[in-house]
């Protein structure tokens, strides 16, 4: 059984959401649109509530990510730093947008962090 929280941007919710569910073991952080300074806050907070679960992994969905600026490189990196001092649970799925893709690559963030392949 699932249970999920829609949580939106604080800023401009039109470019930016984020959906939260529990799936047995697992809890899955979906991001979609842009993820810049105006929003890192609210996903940072959202994947400390998940961190403070009991969950055996956590999934940060970038999937559906567009876009990914300085500040996001900088909270995933983190929120990666968080998980490896506390049990290695967090997992990232790549976004499917080539520029933000090319974003975590040419940072070396892709080398630091936990993607699911």
């Amino acid at each position: 059984m699932s249970q999920g929280n829609e949580v939106t941007g604080e800023l401009d919710p039109g470019r930016f959401a984020m959906h939260s569910e529990r799936a047995g073991a697992d809890e899955r952080v979906h991001l979609l649109g842009e993820l810049d300074l105006s929003v890192i806050g609210s996903v940072d907070r959202e994947m400390r509530r998940a961190e403070a679960g009991d969950a055996a992994r956590i999934v940060l969905d970038l999937g559906e990510l567009e876009f990914l600026d300085a500040a996001g490189i900088r909270l995933l990196l983190q929120i990666n730093s968080r998980s490896q001092s506390n049990g290695s649970r967090l997992r990232i799925t790549r976004a499917r947008a080539p520029q933000v893709q090319r974003v975590i690559e040419l940072t070396g963030a892709a080398e630091a962090l936990p993607f699911l392949d």
